[in-house]
């Protein structure tokens, strides 16, 4: 799930004939026009070629097997002759683009209007004080602020986030935390967008930062129960793999810091947690099919720590605690996870206790515990319950939801002792709503719901949950969204979206910047494929490894499910998918170019068996299982059979708008860079070809949001103009149109 965007999030928010041994020529743009020729179209317009002189193909043997790599040389993002060609090559997507600069500008106007700029999340309550985020009008980034003892205190800022930006192009926060007492708050920032951060130490009695810096850190950190301790991970400087923990006390030299746990094994990576009791601290190593854990008392953090259960190959568990046990989630004899508990201290299977046992037909995703009760998410048919198991035994209550598609996921939840449960609701008409239900009463208060300005009214829009049927005969979920005075039963214009890896679930959620769409014309679909979680284990089993190419056949059989449906037709079609899911669309536009008008790759993982041969860059090792290890031929074979990299075509292919950034840690900038390359010398036809690379950003893009609406713009403008809606006007509610 690294390579998705933990990130969530959001990241979410990445084909059969081997490409041949024999050396490819040289890219080369077309022929110049004529001096006397008029400006050219769009299509016309000389794209960018890497520079003549750093021209070396090289042979990469692999079992015997050689492949030529003619653009291998792009992978040094210190050569000058590499920032320029991707200078270039954003200043072609510029030319190309030009003429929807207005179109640009008046969605990025659009996205803005309707998002109260000036707005804040929901408190939650910590101990005495009470915790939340908001966002200022004119200000890119959030500002954190409590209030002690009540929402009517004076506010007190803990984190403005702008004055921390002010001096970079880049920042991001990829951890906070604030200590027991409430006194110090601990945050990592990157600079940089590379997950590579620096931890930093405010003073929330004088607002004050401290002397303490710890650099070259993930971001990912934990306090110990004494308000001076702080446990934190480390990365290796070469591959980022979270591999160390260190434990160090405020006011110490940061060089000093103790390590009190080293993952040796380069499959599997680290991280550190508080329980939700907060009674002990965690440490996790985790690889794609198991799991170890160890445990320390949070009141002794120079005690010894201990495993909670040996690792062990196939068994993947994760652990909470309440009262005298540790709640275990695991897959022991349980293909779609059970919960059991033990007593701390001896967690050894013959002491395990059954909570929820293992049902074929629902997929146990997530665990929390409270002081009186135990919340399980759920998930049946691809679509998530919530179970409240009460402690001391007696009634259960099931949280349930009525719309056919949506997406519903705990909120924040600081309070262990308490008998309310926030969660989250959202669906593809609905904005997100926090709600806090009363696990006594089962009464359920909607606390807030994200306004759309404008005069939005989800009663334009109709959902539907539509069902695939794949070439095997499995049938393949779809979440559909369109405007319904805009829809007159024929072909319409739509954007068709997947992930489908490491087992991440895509749920139908609300995004009031995709109103900009949808209210010009077009629908929009996610295709919920294997390789994801939505419909249990098995879902995620039967689109990994060898069975990867199922995640592509289901995408291309839902795309025609939906044209022989009469939502769409191949001229309208387009797709969508990013990181993993940007390995999809590679995949779906080799084998079937001719289904699709136009796509967009984001951080596309597009030269899989390359990077994955290569051990000495991020996310190769820890990830032989969700993959394969293409040192074995058999792996190699079939990730050789579809690596969208290897398997350009001499053919045509649909109009593309790729996305890359150069400090990406994730998706390195060069497999982008060098398939726009090669797909600029192999493909044929004059559709668009565009290579988007953020200069100063990493995997998930720009920092900021105004930023990150300037790049939806750009990418609802690519649409657009290539469905010819480029002039259109969006309707307002009841299908007025908006002046």
């Amino acid at each position: 799930m690294i390579r998705q965007c933990m990130q969530i999030a959001i990241f979410a928010a990445l084909c059969v004939a081997i490409y041949g041994c024999g050396a490819s020529k040289p890219a080369s743009g077309p022929e110049e026009p004529a001096a006397d020729a008029d400006e050219p179209a769009a299509s016309e317009k000389r794209p960018p070629a890497p520079p003549r002189a750093e021209r070396k193909p090289v042979e990469l043997e692999t079992h015997g097997h050689v492949r030529v790599d003619p653009y291998y040389w792009m992978r040094d993002r210190e050569n000058e002759d590499v920032i320029r060609y991707l200078e270039e090559e954003n200043a072609y997507l510029r030319e190309v683009m030009a003429d929807t600069d207005d179109l640009q500008d008046r969605i990025f106007e659009e996205i803005r209007a309707r998002i109260r700029e000036d707005d804040s999340s929901v408190p939650y309550r910590r101990g005495d004080y009470y915790y939340y985020r908001r966002e200022e009008q004119g200000n890119d980034y959030p500002i954190y602020a409590r209030k002690k003892g009540s929402l009517d205190a004076p506010e007190e800022v803990i984190l403005d986030v702008n004055e921390l930006a002010a001096d970079h192009d880049y920042y991001d926060i990829r951890g906070m935390a604030v200590s027991d007492d409430h006194s110090v708050l601990a945050f990592a920032a990157d600079t940089v967008g590379r997950r590579i951060a620096t931890i930093y130490f405010v003073d929330l009695e004088t607002g004050e930062m401290l002397d303490d810096e710890i650099p070259e850190v993930t971001g990912n950190l934990a306090w110990a129960a004494d308000d001076r301790t702080i446990f934190y991970a480390r990365q290796d400087p070469e591959t980022l793999r979270s591999f160390q923990i260190y434990r160090y006390e405020l006011g110490g030299d940061p060089d000093d810091a103790k390590l009190v746990f080293e993952e040796e094994d380069p499959t599997f990576r680290t991280w550190v947690s508080r329980t939700r009791s907060r009674d002990y601290l965690l440490i996790a190593s985790h690889h794609t099919t198991a799991s170890e854990y160890r445990y320390l008392r949070a009141d002794d953090p120079g005690g010894q720590w201990e495993v909670i259960l040996p690792r062990e190959r196939g068994h993947e568990y994760s652990v909470e605690h309440a009262g005298e046990s540790f709640y275990i989630r695991t897959n022991d004899e349980a293909q779609n996870f059970r919960l059991v508990r033990a007593p701390v201290g001896d967690a050894r299977r013959e002491r395990w206790e059954e909570v929820v046992p293992h049902r074929s037909e629902v997929y146990l995703e997530s665990v929390l515990t409270f002081r009186d009760h135990v919340v399980v998410g759920e998930r049946e048919d691809g679509l998530v319950t919530f179970r409240i198991l009460p402690r001391g035994g007696g009634d259960e209550r099931v949280i349930t939801f009525d719309e056919s598609a949506y997406t519903a996921s705990p909120g924040q939840n600081a309070e262990f002792d308490t008998g309310t449960f926030r969660l989250e609701y959202t669906s593809l008409t609905t904005p997100t709503s926090v709600y806090d239900y009363d696990v006594e009463t089962g009464e359920r208060e909607l606390k807030k719901r994200d306004e759309v300005l404008g005069g939005f009214d989800p009663d334009d829009y109709r959902t539907e949950r539509l069902y695939a049927t794949a070439r095997d005969g499995t049938s393949v979920p779809i979440s559909l969204v369109y405007r319904e005075d805009l829809r007159d039963g024929g072909p319409q214009p739509l954007l068709l979206y997947a992930y489908g890896s490491y087992g991440a679930s895509v749920d139908a959620s609300f995004s009031s910047l995709r109103l900009s769409l949808l209210d010009r014309g077009f629908a929009y679909a996610i295709a919920h494929v294997r390789g994801g979680q939505e419909l249990g284990r098995g879902w995620y089993d039967d689109g990994k490894l060898l069975n990867k190419k199922n995640t592509f056949y289901d995408f291309i059989d839902a795309s025609e499910h939906l044209v022989s449906e009469g939502f769409t037709e191949p001229s309208q079609l387009y797709a969508l998918g990013g990181s993993a899911g940007g390995l999809l669309i590679g995949a779906v536009i080799n084998e079937r170019p001719d289904l699709y008008h136009g796509v967009i790759a984001a951080v596309p993982f597009v030269d899989i068996v390359t990077t994955m041969l290569d051990d000495s860059i991020p996310l190769t090792t820890n990830e032989y299982d969700e993959w394969g290890n293409p040192n074995e031929r058999e792996y190699y074979e079939y990730m050789l059979s579809y690596s969208p990299y290897d398997q350009v075509r001499n053919q045509d292919y649909p109009h593309m708008l790729v996305t890359s950034g150069l400090h990406d840690s994730q998706v390195q900038f060069w497999e982008p860079t060098k398939w726009v390359a090669k797909l600029r010398h192999e493909k044929t036809g004059d559709s668009r070809l565009l290579l988007r690379t953020h200069m100063e950003a990493g995997h998930g893009g720009a920092s900021g949001r105004y930023r990150r609406w300037r790049d939806r713009a750009l990418e609802y403008a690519f649409l657009l103009d290539l469905a010819g809606l480029g002039d259109a006007e969006p309707r307002g509610p009841t299908g007025r149109a908006v002046d």
